[in-house]
């Protein structure tokens, strides 16, 4: 257990962080699948749809620290590679 003020409020911290990290990877993951689902089917404006939201969920996330730039700049580029391949 945390001894000092310091360490006790960085131990909720964490706790708070953790969670929202946590659902933030969460979301990303399921916008991840429904965007490779869109892509498995024929509908392009489908695809672009689910492209468009895994995107803007990527750059809030790379925002808030959940996930590096260079990564996220990756799976963007990525996804944009399948998407307007179709």
């Amino acid at each position: 257990m945390a001894n000092t003020k310091s360490a006790i409020k960085a131990a909720r911290k964490t706790i708070r962080l953790t969670a929202r990290n946590k659902a933030t990877k969460t979301r990303l993951k399921t916008l991840n699948k429904k965007l490779a689902s869109a892509i498995a089917g024929d509908d392009k404006a489908a695809a672009k749809a689910a492209a468009a939201a895994y995107t803007a969920a990527m750059d809030k996330a790379t925002k808030s620290g959940v996930v590096h730039k260079n990564a996220a700049s990756r799976a963007k580029a990525h996804t944009a590679k399948i998407v307007f391949a179709k």
